[in-house]
């Protein structure tokens, strides 16, 4: 599964790796208006009405090509193609999707399920809750509680890497084989089957494909923090490969 880099790497692990120092606070005489300026939008709560942070290449919702001001609602359709991406919010939740995907939001304030990754890639953070809240894909029901997921979908398996909170992993064939994971930084990524390997519908997998830059940029749009120090790099190894 091929997938498209976040846009201006380097810009974007200047301002987090500053915005984490404390150094576009005023205390040192920055002035965030004009790095932004200069640099790009600082990643931040967005304004009342505006749902996308960010978004590159061909990006729609429900079939009609969206720009920074297309919002983002419950019972929307939200797809990539290649070369898309699309950075956005919605409720307390952000999310990035990446190119040749197709996501359904389902995150009304009063469903308890939040997205479904119809198929292709997805980052997303969200609130802590104190019920069960799920993320679909084709082939397993991902229970949230307040974490940071990443997820590469297609009809025959998903993979899912808890970065951090608690996850319920349930594959759709194997109800009675759910997986409970509490994670602090990466540390359980699975991947999940539509048909058992070796009669098994969940696998270890390893970390790949996304960042903690990435997941830093998604937490200040709903202004909250990771709950990790960001790598001296700016990168949980393995690094996603460019």
């Amino acid at each position: 599964m091929k997938h498209d880099n976040l846009p201006d790497d380097a810009r974007r692990e200047f301002l987090l790796r500053s915005l984490q120092l404390g150094l576009l606070t005023g205390g040192l005489g920055w002035q965030p208006s004009l790095l932004a300026g200069l640099l790009g939008e600082l990643p931040a709560p967005l304004p009342a009405g505006r749902s996308i942070f960010e978004l590159r290449g061909p990006v729609t919702v429900n079939g009609q090509t969206a720009s920074k001001a297309t919002p983002i609602k419950a019972g929307d359709r939200v797809s990539t193609g290649p070369g898309g991406l699309v950075i956005a919010t919605v409720n307390s939740e952000a999310f990035l999707l990446r190119g040749d995907s197709e996501l359904l939001v389902q995150a009304g304030r009063a469903s308890r399920s939040l997205f479904r990754l119809v198929n292709g890639a997805l980052l997303a953070v969200f609130g802590k809750r104190d019920e069960e809240y799920q993320v679909h894909t084709p082939v397993a029901t991902i229970g949230i509680r307040g974490t940071g997921i990443y997820a590469e979908a297609d009809p025959e398996q998903t993979y899912l890497c808890t970065c951090y909170g608690e996850t319920r992993l349930e594959p759709l064939a194997d109800p009675g084989g759910a997986e409970t994971l509490r994670t602090q930084h990466h540390d359980a990524p699975r991947t999940l089957l539509a048909k058992p390997s070796q009669g098994r519908y969940i696998l270890p997998a390893g970390f790949r494909d996304h960042t903690d830059l990435e997941l830093m940029t998604l937490e200040a749009l709903v202004g909250r923090e990771v709950p990790f120090e960001l790598p001296e790099d700016g990168y949980e190894r393995p690094r996603r490969r460019y």
